[in-house]
């Protein structure tokens, strides 16, 4: 087969599962899929669902929009680690059928067309196959397309259609020219579809038809990407994944392994192979598979992601904690948890790897005290995922957010953790924060120095000083001074939300300081949200 000239673009395939960033999210929430949902980005919408949709609710629509269009909308946050790391396994089992897929961004995945075509007998067979795979794979819905380049696959896609080869350019033609907003994963070609549009180029037919020396002079290397794209062409090729290098460590047994205390010393051996292994070849891994076969044919195995590349006690603990699961009854995951006989055979696949040249510890670990410290603190939370579960143990992140509790994020222990958010929000609480915030309300009485209620009025303001509060089941204790109120202006149109709110801090007794909070809906009342130190 001859090379392709610069006019050609390559035959490809798209797996595109719609509204991922929503579907990511509600998965990690535990969101049924149905329930109308939208992911926000500095209180702007940046996907929804298609319940959500179907409410009005629109992408770059304010928070109060959505949420007045659909008052039952659910609230999620933006996490690109969150979002890669449940389309793994998507992008996997793309990957069981076709060869040499890229993950484009979260929620696409792009392969070489030819191969899996004449495999599979033809292009819609092909298609059939692969959407029936990845749903009984991964449970999730896919859209296919394939055309000529990736950027007309991935539009073929989000309608489910196959391009014919040659027709790139007719089918783009009719299409808004806002179709280049998220043409490339690298280039943000926003402010030039905004140019464009008000230049009066609506479609991509229009844009395509200039001639490439005015596109280059007057838009630069972005406006010519973005033309190639018009036209059918692609920017570069597909950047296939490379399927890991054969390092799989394996070890047989006659007769089985059937005791920890034997497991344990197997993996001091494996474990000193692997790390010697891996460290030849300049590389560190992050993820570690341990599988088994049984005497019975069962196999078994789990992964360990580790939130540094793991040393060879690391990889040994790991191992013997495994198996401590595995030879013997876990009281919290209960007999299911055993292995029905000995092991017959024992692998260790590094799942994740890094580059150990790229790595460097902090300066104020070169003294050994502190990092050996950290790496028993770390090994000791790794065993509890893995007894537990990923999310069992997990790190505040300060997040975007008005009220204490939403401004604090869980992440699992050796995922990546996002900077924090520093971006302005109307209506925040001012700092500082308490250090409690209550799971539980705790309710209280206010009281001006006349014995009156103090409420708030539908201006905000209190209709008297607080002089002292009545905690149910407890004694009072006399307001020495108080801030506020700070209005929660949130979801004001919703006749069955929780109506007019306010925050006020006070301080009361013995120099403690509370935050309170007032709510009038059903019935007027203050409790008690977070509490200073």
């Amino acid at each position: 087969m001859s090379a392709l000239s610069e006019g050609e673009a390559a035959r490809l395939l798209v797996v595109w599962c719609p509204d991922w960033p929503v579907t990511a999210a509600s998965v990690a929430a535990g969101i049924p899929v149905h329930h109308p949902a939208a992911v926000f980005s500095a209180n702007r919408v940046v996907a929804c669902s298609a319940t959500a949709r179907s409410n009005g609710v629109r992408r770059e629509m304010r928070r109060r929009e959505a949420q007045a269009c659909c008052p039952d909308l659910a609230v999620l946050g933006v996490d690109p680690s969150r979002d890669a790391r449940l389309f793994e396994p998507v992008a996997a089992a793309v990957e069981e059928l076709v060869v040499g897929v890229e993950v484009v961004r979260s929620g696409v995945v792009a392969a070489p067309a030819v191969g899996a075509v004449n495999y599979f007998g033809g292009e819609h067979e092909l298609i059939e196959r692969l959407v029936d795979h990845v749903s009984g794979r991964t449970g999730l819905e896919c859209q296919v397309g394939i055309a000529d380049g990736l950027f007309t696959a991935v539009l073929a896609a989000r309608r489910g259609v196959v391009v014919e080869p040659g027709t790139a350019a007719s089918f783009l033609g009719p299409l808004s020219i806002t179709e280049l907003v998220n043409a490339s994963p690298t280039e943000d070609h926003g402010e030039l579809v905004d140019l464009l549009r008000r230049l009066g180029l609506r479609t991509l037919g229009q844009f395509a038809e200039l001639p490439e020396r005015t596109v280059s002079s007057r838009f630069g290397r972005v406006g010519m990407i973005a033309h190639r794209f018009a036209r059918g062409l692609s920017e570069r090729p597909i950047d296939r994944r490379r399927p890991p290098e054969e390092l799989a460590v394996v070890e047989t047994f006659d007769p089985p392994l059937d005791r920890v205390d034997a497991a344990a010393f197997v993996a001091k051996i494996l474990a000193g192979e692997l790390h010697t292994e891996l460290r030849g070849r300049d590389l560190a891994c992050t993820q570690l598979g341990i599988y088994v076969l049984t005497e019975t044919g069962e196999e078994r195995g789990h992964s360990w992601r580790c939130a540094e590349p793991v040393s060879e006690n690391g990889i040994a603990d790991r191992m013997r904690w495994q198996f401590d699961i595995w030879l013997r009854i876990a009281p919290t995951e209960g007999p299911k948890s055993t292995l029905s006989s000995g092991v017959v055979k024992l692998w260790l696949q590094p799942e994740e790897l890094v580059n150990a040249s790229t790595l460097q510890r902090g300066l104020w670990r070169s003294g050994g005290g502190d990092a050996d410290a950290d790496e028993r603190a770390g090994r000791a939370l790794v065993r509890v995922q893995g007894l537990l579960g990923p999310t069992a143990v997990c790190t505040p992140v300060l997040v975007g957010g008005r009220g204490p509790g939403e401004r604090v994020r869980l992440v699992p222990w050796g995922d990546p953790r996002d900077d924090v958010d520093e971006r302005p929000w109307p209506g925040r609480l001012p700092s500082p924060s308490p250090a409690t915030v209550f799971a539980e309300q705790i309710e209280v009485v206010v009281v001006d120095k006349r014995g009156r209620p103090v409420v708030v009025t539908e201006r905000s303001q209190l209709t008297s000083p607080p002089r002292q509060i009545e905690v149910t089941g407890r004694s009072s204790q006399h307001v020495h001074g108080w801030a506020g109120p700070w209005p929660v202006d949130e979801r004001w149109w919703d006749p069955h939300g929780d109506g007019l709110r306010a925050r006020v801090q006070v301080v009361v007794d013995k120099g403690d300081a509370l935050l309170l909070q007032f709510r009038a809906h059903t019935r007027p009342h203050w409790i008690v949200e977070g509490e200073y130190t």
